[in-house]
């Protein structure tokens, strides 16, 4: 895999390079079992900031679709990994196919609130209007309504988690805080490498980071990967890695 040539981190990137089943009473039976097997794993409302299934990394990006998130695409599809996206309303008019391509191709599309305000300060009203005014944008651009939310700059207190669960929402913070929003310079990105690093040796598993920065996109992207891979975890969705298939309704 080839790299950018971006000063400030050359360093760093050195581092790392069935048969069918014709009983239709069999299929019934399993088919019953497997539904009253299936327990919940996930609940509404609930603060979540590791994954349950073991062996895997959900890499997520918040704040997009933006202009690097095409490149961000193209990219996880080099490294057969997938990723959750958590979309607020900022930049979706005139992105919708960006949107539609991170469905298509197998990511997980999550709702980030409509305009990233701190939900912990607001009415229920306007909590309520922050996430349906998304629901319905995503229903006009993929025709689905997310599952998944992440509250913005990570703030909930009880009420907002109860709202959330009276609306269906599964919330989701961080275990691995890039923060690479203070550190989108390739002079500094290493910082952010750093900090990966560190919570994925204390046991993170859910990492957040930002596709609306070109150094995330072109360079910790890269070295998150192939750290990921090199300790032979594989990167996920935030809904694979909690074992939930539901993503939309």
């Amino acid at each position: 895999m080839l790299f950018p040539n971006v000063p400030g981190v050359a360093s760093l990137l050195s581092l790392f390079a069935a048969t069918p089943i014709l009983n239709t009473q069999a299929i019934a039976i399993n088919t019953i079992a497997n539904l009253t097997d299936r327990q919940p794993r996930v609940s509404c409302g609930l603060y979540i900031h590791h994954c349950y299934v073991p062996g895997v990394v959900a890499l997520t990006f918040d704040d997009g679709p933006y202009i690097y998130t095409e490149e961000l695409l193209d990219i996880l599809a080099q490294y057969g990994a997938k990723a959750t996206f958590f979309v607020n309303g900022h930049n979706l008019a005139g992105n919708e196919w960006l949107i539609q391509r991170v469905v298509n191709e197998g990511h997980q599309l999550a709702s980030h609130t409509w305009g990233h305000t701190d939900l912990t300060v607001l009415s229920y009203d306007q909590i309520v209007d922050q996430m349906t005014r998304l629901e319905s944008a995503f229903v006009a651009s993929v025709g689905v309504v997310p599952t998944y939310m992440r509250p913005p700059y990570l703030a909930a207190n009880d009420y907002v988690l109860g709202v959330m669960a009276e609306l269906g929402y599964h919330v989701i913070g961080a275990s691995v805080d890039t923060k690479d929003y203070e550190n989108d310079h390739p002079d500094l990105i290493g910082r952010s490498v750093a900090k990966f690093n560190q919570e994925l040796d204390q046991g993170g598993t859910i990492v957040l980071s930002h596709d609306i920065h070109e150094q995330t996109v072109r360079t910790l992207t890269h070295i998150m990967l192939e750290e990921v891979y090199e300790r032979g975890l594989q990167p996920t969705t935030v809904g694979g890695c909690l074992g939930d298939d539901a993503w939309y309704r």
